[in-house]
């Protein structure tokens, strides 16, 4: 069945309705906080964000006798917007609730734009983003290209997974493993594993020890379930394909930080199946590409479009097999989607 059109008023009565509700709820979450601020507060302490649930939190504190536990706080009005893996500085209260009093410095963020064109912080303090596909649903070379650019914008290395491996038939083999090679030849690591069958496991714990990593990719990739394998303890739901559409089913509805018992941080984010880049402009878009960066700026014309110009330094290469028709299709899809502004 077709999904039923809204018209104009019934999106703004939703709009309306839900608006009320998100402002009932920040009075009862202002009002909590002012009885909380009004009691007796304990000292300021560090904490770090591994968890969030719109207007509240849940923070791990990091030092004192509380060190390693777990506790509710609710956020001061005047903080910047939190997401997991932000260090900050909280004072516990009553019941095991706390207020989060102040934010750290964050060494990394990932961002991506939300429905409306706003910046919308994913995961705070990562040093690894790990993006993972598999055989079905059918991965897309522009959806991993999104993520690539991303983590080259914010200055994370990433790392690509191919989860359930043992997926791959005669079918989908050859033009899965043109893809990979794609991404072997511009040196990004890679790595085959099957979360299933445990294949590849040990070797992807290794990389991810000592690091803080997040967790990205479209649903239905199996993340969950490479949670579950990583750290049998956690516990996350783990989805289905959705036998309608093929689409993966949303299983992760908040990004969660999991301890590594070797060292390091796993957050596993809520799967999207499609990572906007509105934030950045054309030249961040360029640069995300490697294989770019030693031919921007040597085309003929200096605002070359890199489509149809004599000269140009990226066609090229393209004719000459230096660049991969695969990369330039993502690298054109991609700045079509920026806003005019950013060219």
């Amino acid at each position: 069945m077709a999904k039923r059109q809204l018209n104009r008023r019934q999106n703004w009565r939703i709009e309306k309705i839900q608006g009320e509700r998100a402002a009932r709820a920040a009075k009862r979450e202002q009002h909590a906080l002012q009885e909380l601020e009004g009691g007796d507060l304990g000292p300021e302490q560090l904490g770090l964000v591994i968890a969030h649930f719109g207007v509240q939190v849940e923070v791990e504190a990091q030092d004192g006798e509380a060190a390693g536990q777990v506790f509710r706080c609710h956020l001061r009005a005047n903080l910047p917007a939190l997401v997991t893996g932000d260090r900050v500085v909280w004072r516990a209260g009553n019941q095991g609730i706390g207020v989060i009093v102040a934010q750290m410095p964050r060494s990394t963020e990932l961002c991506r734009p939300n429905n409306h064109g706003q910046l919308k912080p994913v995961a705070a303090n990562v040093d690894l983003i790990v993006i993972v596909f598999a055989p079905a649903p059918e991965p897309h070379p522009n959806l991993i290209d999104r993520y690539l650019v991303a983590a080259e914008h914010a200055g994370i290395r990433p790392l690509l997974l191919l989860n359930k491996a043992d997926l791959i038939n005669d079918e989908n083999g050859p033009t899965l493993h043109a893809m990979l090679e794609v991404y072997r030849a511009l040196g990004y690591p890679l790595l085959e594993v099957s979360a299933h069958q445990g294949d590849g496991m040990q070797r992807l714990q290794q990389t991810l020890d000592g690091h803080i990593s997040v967790f990205v990719g479209q649903s239905g990739v199996g993340k969950s379930s490479l949670v579950n394998s990583l750290l049998p303890d956690a516990g996350t739901r783990v989805g289905d394909l959705s036998e309608w559409s093929g689409q993966g089913t949303h299983t992760t509805t908040t990004a969660r930080l999991y301890h590594f018992p070797n060292g390091g941080d796993l957050i596993d984010s809520p799967g999207i199946r499609e990572f906007g880049l509105g934030h950045v402009s054309r030249a961040d878009v360029e640069d995300g590409f490697i294989e770019f960066r030693e031919l921007i700026g040597h085309c003929r014309f200096r605002d070359c479009k890199h489509d149809r110009e004599p000269g140009c330094a990226l066609l090229k290469a393209l004719d000459e097999g230096r660049v991969a028709q695969q990369r330039m299709n993502s690298y054109r899809s991609i700045i079509a989607s920026l806003p005019e502004d950013t060219y």
